[in-house]
């Protein structure tokens, strides 16, 4: 099975037709452009699926949570469900990949603070379905962060629709670039991110009356 590079990351791809070279980047941007796509009811459904799934491979019971746009009823997104997994610490690195492997997840090794698969990306693009996890210990707070921001945007439509013109903008601009468009968000995600935690944080003075 042949490598394909992105940018920073690169992947073995499943499929059939496999490439007989190394695509470049901008190849790689045609292959997997960034497009949005109208909130699904199919997506919760989809996470559901697979979160089953990982639990019943890994036999253990463990954290999983439904994270990014797709988590957000009403809000466009890239049509793949991430998940973030609790890191199942009874197995080694290498067991993990193994399983993970072996059920048509591809390990991106250069995600090296935590370990991510991917799923459903092919030598002819995205599947239908397609499925990234993240995956590592709850003290990773960096990590499990996420769940601030997800909650946060479920609960504030408006700063959600805030995230959806951002998104759109950056599609636009950078439809062959992934990195640019993830890039793109990061201020972003981090001050909300930021925001969430401390609301999370302050007491409810509404009770002290």
């Amino acid at each position: 099975m042949k490598k394909r590079h992105m940018g920073k990351q690169e992947m073995e791809l499943s499929g059939e037709n496999k490439p007989e070279e190394i695509l470049t980047k901008e190849e790689l941007g045609k292959l997997y452009p960034v497009k949005l796509e109208p909130y699904n009811e199919k997506w919760p459904i989809l996470f559901n699926r697979e979160m089953a799934h990982l639990k019943n491979l890994f036999g253990i019971e463990l954290r999983i949570e439904h994270i990014g746009s797709t988590a957000v009823k009403g809000l466009s997104a890239k049509p793949t469900i991430d998940i973030l997994m609790e890191l199942p610490v009874a197995l080694s690195k290498t067991d993990i990949i193994k399983k993970m492997e072996e059920n048509s997840y591809i390990f991106m090794k250069e995600q090296t603070e935590h370990l991510m698969f991917v799923k459903g990306y092919t030598s002819t693009g995205l599947a239908e379905e397609s499925f990234h996890v993240h995956m590592g210990p709850l003290s990773l707070s960096w990590l499990w962060d996420r769940i601030f921001f997800r909650d946060y945007l479920i609960e504030n439509p408006e700063e959600a629709g805030n995230y959806e013109k951002l998104k759109m903008n950056l599609a636009l601009k950078y439809e062959n670039d992934r990195e640019a468009y993830t890039d793109g968000k990061g201020e972003y995600i981090k001050m909300v991110t930021e925001r969430a935690k401390s609301k999370l944080h302050q007491p409810d003075l509404s009770r002290l009356d």
